[in-house]
């Protein structure tokens, strides 16, 4: 699904962005609700953030990458901790693009999202390469969801990765 967001563009800094665990649901300007094999997801975009909502039978869990005025945590390159029954694991990164290169990623992404049944992405006023967006999947007994904040001002795209999940047994 894909949405022009009615605000302001917010987070113009991918270095502003924080991360946090455990926050309560925050006002979003636009939300997708899923169901993934007994899994409740819902995937909130908030300004130029993101917050996603799990809900299954081991537990929940609320993710939330955003401007948080306050907030001691920054983005973090990776994370691996458990949460309640589950093992958690994000990741992130930041790439930077020249202004052709980061126009062309915009819309390969943006056309990647829009017709998945399992994407949710907004544009902002002023920029069509101005975008939050997510797509989210269960594999393997695990839900996982990527992201992306694009700052075309920066020439920067923020990507992260999650995964989580039932532990996994140690193979040898």
């Amino acid at each position: 699904m894909l949405t022009t967001l009615k605000t302001s563009y917010t987070d113009t800094r991918a270095a502003d962005l924080a991360w946090a665990l455990g926050r309560e649901p925050l006002p979003a300007l636009a939300v997708l609700d899923l169901e993934l094999s007994g899994a409740k997801l819902q995937l909130r975009l908030l300004g130029a953030s993101h917050q996603v909502l799990l809900e299954e039978e081991g537990g929940d869990c609320s993710e939330t990458v955003a401007c948080m005025p306050g907030s001691s945590t920054p983005l973090p390159l990776g994370v691996s901790k458990r949460v309640g029954e589950w093992e958690y694991e994000f990741a992130a990164r930041v790439e930077t693009l020249s202004h052709g290169s980061f126009a062309g990623r915009a819309q390969e992404l943006l056309a990647l999202v829009a017709d998945h049944p399992n994407g949710l992405a907004g544009t902002f006023p002023g920029s069509p390469h101005a975008f939050t967006a997510m797509l989210a999947q269960r594999h393997e007994g695990q839900v996982r969801w990527r992201t992306w904040h694009a700052y075309p001002q920066e020439g920067q795209l923020v990507v992260t990765r999650t995964r989580i999940g039932a532990r996994m047994p140690a193979t040898l």
